[in-house]
């Protein structure tokens, strides 16, 4: 039980480590084009982007589940930074968005599948 766990945590880390860049990227592009910000904003926002793009690499999932469960989680955080780097207070539907969006990652990602099939964080990817 332990290795799950582990396994888990494995997961999590890429899942937050992505939505960080890809937020985070996207947020610095956001204030370069939106607010005025100078162009280095953009610059650095596209190269986090581009991290981005690596970092579910190292999921050992297939590539339609990794993405599918980053969108749910992607919700999650989006909500955090609002909140955060903003100061904009989820309302009640928000909540309920990310919970919907929660569980959609625990099904889809974290669920095991038919007899033999592993669920996303036990499929090798040769990392």
């Amino acid at each position: 039980m332990a290795v799950r766990h582990k396994e888990i945590l494995y997961s999590l880390f890429f899942f937050l480590l992505a939505g960080v860049c890809e937020i985070g990227g996207g947020y610095l592009v956001w204030l370069w084009l939106r607010e005025d910000s100078g162009w280095l904003y953009g610059a650095f926002g596209g190269l986090v982007l581009f991290l981005y793009g690596i970092i579910p690499t190292y999921q050992k999932a297939h590539f339609h589940r990794t993405y599918a469960a980053y969108g749910g989680i992607f919700v999650i955080m989006a909500m955090f930074w609002g909140y955060f780097f903003d100061g904009v207070i989820p309302d009640t539907y928000d909540i309920i968005g990310a919970i919907i969006a929660s569980m959609g990652v625990i099904i889809i990602f974290y669920y095991p599948r038919r007899k033999g099939e592993k669920i996303g964080i036990n499929q090798s990817n040769g990392l």
